[in-house]
């Protein structure tokens, strides 16, 4: 049951009805960035799906973006009214039956302006909901073969928070995205936040990967100690697994460079340790400074 409010927990959230979550953990993926292989958003769309979660806000876009740089699309409806689509930040609530909690799902595209504004109205939303730990998703490319399991590092900002999920503590220094920035006021308004990041292959850096969003998926459930149907998302991570191969095979060039990648995986018997794929990520951020 939602509860229409005429108050809006932050000065560019829109549509607030409060549904009355128990203990929620707030999930947050962002397109752009910090999404390779469209895995974290792809992870978010399939959580939405799967536990019929429900939109319950969202944030004005008009604060946030250039709209020059990223444009609204027209779609026709009807075969001839024409709606407009607005880049989406949008919040989702989802009851996740046996467990002690629920969660907030809030699914969007990294804006390119006013962050710590954005991250505010990220944190009032949750906060006015009675969420205490936030955790984001992200995706990068890197040096690891389509054909063995990905593998998922779980950090955290600071030591407590490692320590009690299990996590890595980072210790990252450089550029970062909007999913650093809403860590770091997360922590300042003293919410529990963590992070999960996939590695993609980077001889594929345009392609869907449903294989690393659903290692995130069950890395995430494990994490809260749910569970979540994913049959699809095995069907499809088959799927991708077999056509990368056969485009892979086209390139010979591209047969070796794989192949050395699997060699590597099979000698160090894991695709990275928990050390090496934190390393990986926080070289991945630092690579961007330029973009």
């Amino acid at each position: 049951m939602f509860v229409t409010s005429s108050e809006q927990p932050a000065a560019f959230v829109r549509g607030f009805s409060d549904p009355e979550l128990r203990s929620p953990v707030l999930i947050c993926a962002f397109e752009g960035w910090n999404d390779a292989g469209d895995a974290s958003s792809t992870t978010l769309g399939h959580l939405i799906d799967r536990w019929s979660a429900e939109r319950f806000a969202d944030i004005d876009p008009e604060e946030f973006f250039d709209f020059t740089a990223m444009r609204p699309t027209v779609e026709i409806v009807d075969g001839f009214d024409r709606a407009l689509h607005w880049p989406d930040n949008t919040f989702y609530a989802a009851r996740l039956g046996d467990a002690p909690f629920d969660a907030i799902l809030m699914l969007g595209t990294e804006p390119q302006m006013k962050w710590r504004t954005f991250c505010e109205q990220i944190l009032e939303t949750a906060r006015a909901v009675g969420a205490e730990m936030v955790i984001t998703l992200g995706a990068l490319l890197a040096d690891v073969p389509h054909t063995r399991p990905v593998q998922v590092v779980g950090t955290a900002y600071d030591e407590s928070t490692a320590a009690k999920l299990g996590l890595e503590p980072s210790n990252y220094e450089g550029p970062t995205g909007v999913v650093g920035v809403l860590h770091a006021a997360a922590r300042d308004e003293g919410f529990t936040a963590a992070s999960l990041w996939a590695a993609v292959p980077a001889y594929i850096p345009g392609a869907t990967s449903p294989k690393a969003a659903l290692a995130l998926v069950e890395r995430l459930t494990r994490l809260l100690d749910v569970s979540v149907y994913t049959t699809d998302l095995e069907i499809a991570s088959v799927a991708y697994e077999r056509q990368v191969s056969e485009l892979v095979a086209e390139d010979e060039e591209t047969v070796e460079f794989v192949a050395e990648l699997e060699e590597r995986h099979d000698e160090e018997a894991e695709l990275l340790d928990s050390d090496d794929l934190v390393e990986e990520v926080e070289q991945f951020l630092r690579d961007q400074r330029g973009d």
